[in-house]
């Protein structure tokens, strides 16, 4: 049965030949992947090759071995492919990943022999396509006006692309499915997803037919699942399709089953989009997908778990229908779908985009002049700079240097590439290619976070995607070396080579648990405590998933201190830094290697502004606190604005610092503390607070007691009964009677009283009857308001 796109070649090849660019819609199914660069192979402009490029490296193998089967050939003939680790080139047609694209792009701009460039599910949004038709809408313009463009989705943004692309012409194709049953059956949130998952494959195996696919975020989550699905029956072959696995096992999971068998395929989202999995009628959704989020402070890219979106779960459910009537069962509520966002986030929104960055400067284009869908954010391309120029990639007018094109010229990101030019220069490039390789692909050689076991593990590993690996990082050892125009100097290992490109993710532990770790950047990390790692002294954090305050470590290498000293003398900086400790300064000199302290020790010859600096500060939190709250009182009740508190902070460097000159302690007297603040104070202002707010009261005996402004009735003061005899007008501070509080000898209080004379007059007569009784040997005369004023007993006024 032809395929439903076959149906639009006439109207695409009409296209092509008139406008030289087209964009085409078709569902899953069509068959557009693998119909139509071969359909084109025998139009009159197509003398040369075609470069078909998809997202994933298992799609371009898959699509390159179908359309090569389909001419009766192997891969490598007419058609083949282009992939990192695997690569089988056609021809006439090569189906190759986005970064093998951008490789031969850079390095030949006019794309010479190529008729033209045919870019598959464009829909997906990754930087790596962004980027790949920005270059090669720059080249047709500028260079090859002649060169054949095509965009095909499934999904297609028709008024995005139609505007990038020029308005070609837009043409659709029916798809190919069968009737498709959706179910939604819900999930518990509170249980692990992956037993979820294995209870719902059982069902659906064992009620429908035909093979079943599920989709699952990740490698972790897929081999939870596998575990958690334990005995199945026999004729049912469990495969897993994820990035990681070999060549050979991809294949494996793809191929139609065995007869009277069937297959349950656990896979990431690698198999949303561009592949037919053979005799698969069940899709059962975790309805999760896991995405990249570049961390800017660690320098690399961690993977988050969110929720996939409406385009992909619809993807996801056409598999089941794609070779007979299926069924979809999506662990979520059918009430949830609307949730989900429309479309996954364009790549470019939340990538490192200093590869593009170096990339650009390579190419001689300023971003804004290159044509894109999503504009790259101008707060990510500063982050990028920043991250260039501290690997010296770019000089600081933000050109490239000269390192910066031979790292450019690595098919890698800019600090892998570093990694591998250190390497290199200490005579490590093949180690250091080794890591950078370990680093790139995740599970090669174990699971372990140690990359020297894995180094190790892989190194012993005899294996196809093993193998490849080897291959590939031997090349770029060997292209490495041929950059380096030095004489390698041997020095320290490979390890340092990988540090030295990232510097800030030197870690030391943060206690002796080997849990929780700091990095040379300030952030923040974790690593399982039963790590082979967890006793390193330092580690080089190569790789780290998970939350962004302290993401768990994925892959590091262990370092010692004499290997991190020396190599990063440079970086290591000393200190003198004053602290605020038990209440006093305390000086310290340090070394530092960024936010790690090396060592510290008591500063023997501090800077001494930077104490007074740090009591100042002090100081100036707990003002209200350490200044005696008489003056304070004072100052507010005289309207003295230089006393209040807020004022007396901001002016604390004039009043307050000779004060604290030479001190570790804000150990000052109470009387200091009042002649600094009233130093703030000319002479007639110090003149209207003893007029407006007097410190004293004297007493008609002599004595002098302090005035109490603070309280709910202030103006108030404490003084015996005695020292007042003879006063026949009450004391006043400006208009306002002070209120006397009476107090006995004892100092006990007697009576508080606004108007002494009436008091005299009035109850004092009770009180004194009473007093008498208490203390005989005082006076307590009936008349005090003509009694003389006295501190002193009966017998001692007497003698």
């Amino acid at each position: 049965m032809p395929l439903p796109v076959t149906q639009i070649l006439p109207e695409l090849r009409d296209a092509l030949r008139e406008h030289g660019r087209a964009l085409l819609i078709a569902p899953p199914g069509a068959g557009k992947t693998t119909a139509i660069a071969p359909a084109l192979l025998d139009e009159q402009w197509c003398t040369g090759e075609i470069l078909l490029l998809v997202p994933r490296r298992l799609a371009a193998r898959a699509a390159a071995d179908y359309m090569a089967a389909q001419r009766n050939e192997r891969s490598g003939a007419t058609i083949g492919y282009a992939t990192r680790l695997d690569s089988r080139p056609g021809k006439r047609i090569t189906v190759m990943t986005h970064g093998v694209y951008q490789t031969r792009i850079e390095a030949d701009p006019e794309l010479t022999g190529v008729s033209a460039v045919i870019f598959d599910e464009v829909h997906e949004r990754s930087l790596g396509n962004d980027v790949a038709l920005a270059l090669t809408l720059d080249v047709a313009e500028s260079l090859r006006p002649d060169l054949k463009l095509l965009a095909m989705s499934a999904t297609l943004d028709s008024q995005g692309f139609a505007r990038l692309l020029g308005d070609p012409p837009l043409i659709e194709s029916a798809g190919k499915s069968y009737s498709l049953t959706i179910r939604h059956v819900g999930r518990d949130a509170a249980r692990p997803i992956e037993k979820q998952m294995a209870a719902a494959c059982k069902r659906a195996l064992d009620e429908h037919e035909g093979s079943l696919l599920a989709f699952l975020p990740g490698v972790g989550e897929i081999e939870r699942t596998a575990e958690a699905l334990g005995s199945l029956p026999a004729d049912v072959e469990l495969h897993r399709l994820h990035g990681r696995i070999d060549p050979a096992a991809q294949r494996a999971a793809l191929a139609k089953p065995a007869p009277g068998t069937r297959k349950l395929v656990l896979a990431s989202s690698i198999a949303e989009t561009s592949l037919t999995l053979e005799d698969v009628r069940i899709v059962v959704d975790s309805g999760r997908a896991r995405r990249p989020r570049h961390d800017a402070v660690a320098g690399f890219t961690r993977l988050v778990t969110e929720r996939a979106s409406q385009a992909a779960a619809t993807q996801r459910a056409g598999r089941a229908a794609r070779q007979a009537p299926g069924v979809a069962i999506r662990l979520w509520e059918e009430t949830a779908t609307q949730a989900l966002p429309p479309h996954d986030p364009p790549e470019m929104l939340a990538a490192d985009l200093s590869p593009l960055l170096l990339t650009l400067q390579l190419w001689g284009a300023e971003p804004g002049a290159l044509r894109w869908i999503d504009p790259p954010p101008e707060a990510s391309l500063a982050i990028a700079e920043r991250q260039l120029k501290a690997i010296e990639a770019l000089g600081e007018d933000g050109r490239i240097t000269p390192f910066g094109r031979k790292l450019a010229a690595m098919p890698m990101t800019p600090l892998h590439a570093a990694a591998l030019l250190h390497g290199a220069a200490m005579g490590e490039a093949e180690t250091a290619a080794q890591f950078v390789m370990l680093v790139q692909e995740r599970g090669l050689g174990g699971p372990s976070e140690d990359l020297a076991i894995r180094l190790s593990n892989w190194r012993a590993d005899r294996g196809k995607r093993a193998s490849a690996a080897r291959k590939l990082a031997a090349s770029w050892a060997k292209k490495a070396m041929a950059l380096h125009d030095a004489k390698p100097k041997r020095g320290p290992d490979a390890a340092i080579a990988l540090a030295r490109a990232l510097p800030d993710n030197l870690a030391r532990p943060r206690d002796g648990s080997g849990e929780r770790w700091v990095s040379a950047g300030g952030r923040g990390f974790f690593l399982d405590p039963a790590s082979p790692l967890a006793t390193a002294s330092w580690l080089l954090i190569a790789d780290a998933t998970g939350r962004a305050r302290e993401a768990r470590i994925t892959a590091g290498l262990a370092l010692d201190a004499a290997q991190v000293e020396q190599a990063f003398a440079e970086r290591v900086e000393r200190r003198k830094l004053v602290r605020w400790k038990d209440g006093r300064v305390e000086a310290v000199v340090e070394k530092r290697l960024g936010a790690i302290r090396l060592s510290s020790g008591p500063d023997p010859d501090p800077d001494t502004q930077a104490v007074t600096a740090l009591l100042l500060d002090k100081a100036r939190e707990r003002l209200p606190d350490l200044l005696p709250t008489d003056l304070i009182a004072r100052g507010r009740y005289a309207g003295i604005e230089k006393l209040h508190p807020d004022h007396l902070a901001e002016q604390a460097e004039l009043w307050l610092a000779p004060l604290l000159a030479g001190k570790r302690r804000l150990d000052l007297s109470p009387q200091q503390w009042i002649e600094g603040a009233l130093s703030l104070l000319d002479w007639d202002e110090r003149q209207l607070l003893d007029r407006r707010a007097p410190r004293h009261f004297e007493s008609p005996a002599g004595s002098t007691h302090a005035i109490d402004y603070s309280g709910d009735d202030a103006p108030s003061v404490e003084v015996r009964a005695q020292a007042l005899f003879g006063l026949t007008r009450h004391p006043m501070i400006g208009d306002t009677p002070l209120l006397i509080k009476l107090t006995s000898p004892a100092g006990r209080p007697i009576q508080s009283t606004r108007d002494l004379p009436a008091f005299w007059s009035g109850s004092w007569h009770e009180v004194a009857k009473e007093m008498r009784g208490r203390y005989p040997k005082h006076a307590w005369p009936d008349d005090p308001a003509s009694a003389p004023p006295t501190l002193r007993t009966k017998r001692a006024s007497r003698s």
